[in-house]
Formats: structure tokens, sequence, C-alpha cells
């Protein structure tokens, strides 16, 4: 988590101004000489806590040693954010180190615990990484991960409902990931309700969508819920259109194609209608594009649909010698 230096005007000095120092008959007694030593000891103190995060030391390794969090929380980089931190870390300097943990399966090698940007940073520049090394469980893990982002607030509502999605299918407890995400119950229920509804296909094709909050995707994953509405978005996602769209766009283009067909089907009306002579069942048909449904209606409609299911192998038969003679 970046830390605001509140200590930066006591301990650091600037180019252009003069240190000043205190005159023997000034600072030397009382009070001034209370202050200037008290000063002088939080300085030791902060410069010493540049140096350790929760009481580790600050260590320097080779970018080739680490390896990514064995559990996601980003759907790709926002190249404007990572490119300002870039440009940050070439001109000051790794200010705030990562935090890493002994690799559990590879001797020598390390696994991210929270940084990667700044690790990917470190990286592209050619330089070695400030990390805090720590030995932690799975659970203080994604616990730290998901705690270090989550204050950062640069996730989207979908990065932390994916995040939350996959600690459940590795078998975390809820009470730890909502440790993990800083959420209660209900919001947390919430999350869960988007990510499991709406197909992980469909998410990693619209992407972070930055602007997208929570309300929008619990509309659109209970608007999946319908079929013929899931079918439609599949089909949207491979357009290469859809693809030239950015994140946020590509959210905004299913939502109103979606809305655009739901109000087709509300004010569409029945294909067609036949009626026994004997008014004893009455159908209704509709169709479009691949699909065909027949709606029966009366007394009798269970009993003709049941009949219609035992014979529909003849009625294909039937179907096929009709549509093969109509080709000669």
């Amino acid at each position: 988590m970046a830390r605001k230096d509140v200590f930066a005007n006591i301990t650091s000095g600037s180019s252009s101004t003069t240190e000043r120092r205190a005159t023997p008959g000034y600072a030397t007694h009382g009070a001034s000489r209370s202050m200037i030593s008290s000063l002088s000891e939080l300085r030791d103190k902060v410069a010493l806590a540049e140096q350790q995060i929760a009481g580790e030391a600050v260590v320097e390794l080779a970018p080739s040693l680490l390896e990514d969090s064995f559990v996601s929380d980003r759907m790709g980089d926002d190249d404007l954010a990572y490119n300002a931190l870039l440009e940050t870390i070439r001109e000051r300097g790794q200010n705030t180190p990562i935090q890493v943990r002994p690799h559990p399966d590879k001797k020598g090698r390390y696994q991210i615990v929270f940084g990667h940007r700044r690790a990917r940073a470190a990286k592209d520049l050619g330089r070695p990484v400030r990390a805090v090394v720590k030995t932690v469980s799975d659970a203080d893990h994604v616990i730290a991960q998901g705690q270090e982002n989550s204050a950062r607030e640069n996730l989207s509502f979908i990065e932390r409902a994916k995040f939350a999605q996959s600690l459940l299918d590795l078998g975390y407890e809820r009470s730890t990931i909502q440790a993990a995400l800083s959420v209660d119950a209900p919001m947390l229920t919430r999350m869960l309700s988007v990510s499991g509804r709406v197909p992980a296909s469909v998410i990693a094709a619209i992407g972070a969508a930055k602007s997208i909050g929570r309300d929008r995707w619990l509309e659109f994953a209970q608007s999946l819920e319908k079929p013929s509405s899931l079918e439609l978005t599949k089909q949207i996602i491979l357009d290469e259109r859809f693809l030239a769209l950015s994140s946020d766009a590509r959210f905004d283009r299913i939502a109103a194609e979606l809305k655009k067909a739901s109000g087709r089907t509300k004010g569409s009306k029945s294909a067609g209608e036949w009626r026994a002579n004997d008014a004893s069942v009455r159908a209704e048909f509709n169709g479009s594009g691949k699909r065909y449904s027949i709606a029966l209606k009366s007394k009798d409609a269970a009993r003709f649909g049941r009949f219609i299911a035992e014979n529909l192998e003849r009625l294909h038969e039937e179907f096929l010698k009709f549509t093969k003679g109509e080709r000669r």
C-alpha cells in the first residue's frame, strides 16, 4: 500500500535550502533542546521504518526470481496507470517495497503477495525489486493481497467479484474472503451473485470495466438468467467490432443490445395460431432465427403435447420425406 510520507518535511532537506543549525545560545537548553532531541529521535525512527514493513527487512531481489500470486485479482493492466507508475519509479525509484513469500513449491524462488505492478515496472526498467520477504500461509497470503489492493481503490467491482469467486472456488471460507476484500457478508453475496451468474468467458471478454459499478453488474447478471439473453451475449462477444471497443464500451454495448432485444420480445405477437375443429386445443407459434416454439392451450393441451412428444421421431421422418420431395 502506498504510504504518504507525513514526515517528508522533517526528515529530508531541499537542494535549494541551506540546512539550518541551532545556535549555541538558543537550542541547547530548556524546551528548545528537548524539541530538537525529540525531532532527531523521530527522524531516526522514520529512517528505520522506511527499511521495514511489519517488522521485516527490505531486500533487493532479481525480478527473474519472482512469480505471480496463485490467485489473480486483476483483469489486465490499465496502460495509462501503469505507464504513470513506470515513470514514477524511473524518476524516483521504488519507494514502497512489495511483499513476497518464499515459494511453497520452488526452492530459491519467491511468490508475490502484493505489488505485481511494481515488480513488473522494476523488471521493465532492468532494476532489482525492493521487497519484504515474509513467510505466510495461503490464507494470510490472499487476505494481505486483497486488503492491499482494496485499500488502493483501483480495482473495479467485477475484478473484486472475480477475485472473490476465485477464492471461493479454491475452497476458502466466506469469512476469509470478506477479510481479504474488506467487505461485509451482504456485499460479498452481491459480488458472488454476479460472478456466479455471469459466465467467466463473458467477464473475460468484457474486461475490467472500471466505471461500471455494482448495480449495473447486478442488473446484467439478472438479465443473463434468460437463455435467449445469454445466447445473444455469447454472439455479441465474438464480433470483431466488439473486441475493438474499450472495456466500458463493451459492457455498454451488450447492455444496450439486451435491452433492445427485451423490448422486441415484450412487443412481439405470436407468429401464428392453430385451433382444433372441436376447439379442444389451441396452439400458438413463435419463431425467430434458429428458434421455433409451440405453445399448446385449452383443456386437452397436456394430452396433445404428450402425444406430439411421443411421435416426434415419426413426424421428423415425415418431414424429411416431405423436404426431400420438395428438392426434386
